[in-house]
């Protein structure tokens, strides 16, 4: 795991009746897998949490058997411990090579209750976990204490932090410096690897995955200036609706997924203009022609 930087957050491909397009996500693996990306299935940007378990065990099963070179990491969020334990324990079987393991959903537990909770987690998987931090989605904001009680399990591997806090990234280095962490924010990551980043878990490399390993690189190597103002207002362009419908556009629009279709409580629908995603698309593409020599 050490040797993988980038992790592509892959978003799950619809049919039309809104059902798992499983040859569109072979396809998909595929390519993350040949630009040498790890993939992580069933997180957010997979909207996991809107597909049924036997979607997301047949999602599993369908990347895994490709028998591809690079690591898959299984996303585990929810509210539901038991529920939670039996498909990390269905993923332990089913040559899984990492977890993501995001705090608590909605309940709002205090540190006692995110500890146990990561704790229970931890013991049940066979596999490295990387803890994950997004506040915005969860409601839960993880606190350094929290990271520091569970410092030494043999199972925790890495951080993913996404409050979009640079003070925060900070205060978690300065815990657990011997963690590696992950910016779980595209835009961030130039920030992030200033301050000790050592990868990023992420959304535009769906669209642009030989350009966001470089874009990767050039942040870790401190290499910035020329990703500005191109990578930061791609990025805002990949947001400018909910994570994953911007993301889904442009893959239809390239060719690359059959349908944009997304599961509700998301919509196609609150998807304004898209000429500025086309733009990004052309303006991320001039930049690594440019830059990839």
């Amino acid at each position: 795991m050490k040797n993988y930087s980038l992790f592509t957050a892959l978003i799950t491909p619809m049919q039309r009746d809104g059902s798992v397009h499983f040859e569109d996500l072979i396809h998909l693996a595929e390519r993350q897998n040949e630009v040498g990306a790890g993939i992580l299935l069933a997180g957010s940007t997979g909207e996991g949490l809107a597909l049924t378990d036997d979607e997301k065990r047949e999602v599993i099963d369908v990347v895994t058997g490709l028998n591809l070179s690079v690591p898959i990491m299984a996303g585990v969020g929810g509210l539901d411990l038991p529920k939670q334990k039996e498909w990390i324990a269905f993923c332990n079987e089913h040559n899984v090579d990492a977890f993501l393991l995001v705090t608590p959903l909605y309940a709002k537990p205090g540190v006692k209750g995110q500890v146990a909770w990561f704790r229970n987690l931890l013991d049940t998987a066979d596999k490295p976990c990387m803890l994950y931090n997004i506040p915005s989605r969860t409601g839960t904001k993880m606190a350094p204490e929290v990271l520091e009680a569970l410092a030494g399990h043999k199972r925790l591997w890495a951080l993913k932090e996404a409050s979009g806090s640079i003070a925060e990234f900070k205060t978690f280095r300065k815990t657990a410096p011997d963690l590696p962490l992950f910016s779980g924010d595209d835009a961030l990551m130039p920030d992030f690897a200033i301050e000790g980043g050592k990868g990023l878990v992420s959304v535009a490399s769906n669209i642009w995955p030989d350009e966001t390993l470089l874009y990767l690189q050039k942040c870790l190597s401190g290499d910035t200036d020329s990703l500005f103002p191109v990578w930061p207002n791609a990025i805002r362009a990949l947001f400018s609706a909910s994570n994953p419908i911007p993301a889904k556009w442009l893959l239809k629009e390239k060719g690359l997924i059959t349908e944009l279709v997304v599961r509700l409580p998301l919509s196609e629908e609150d998807l304004g203009k898209t000429e500025q995603l086309i733009e990004a698309d052309q303006q991320i593409k001039q930049w690594y022609k440019t830059n990839k020599d």
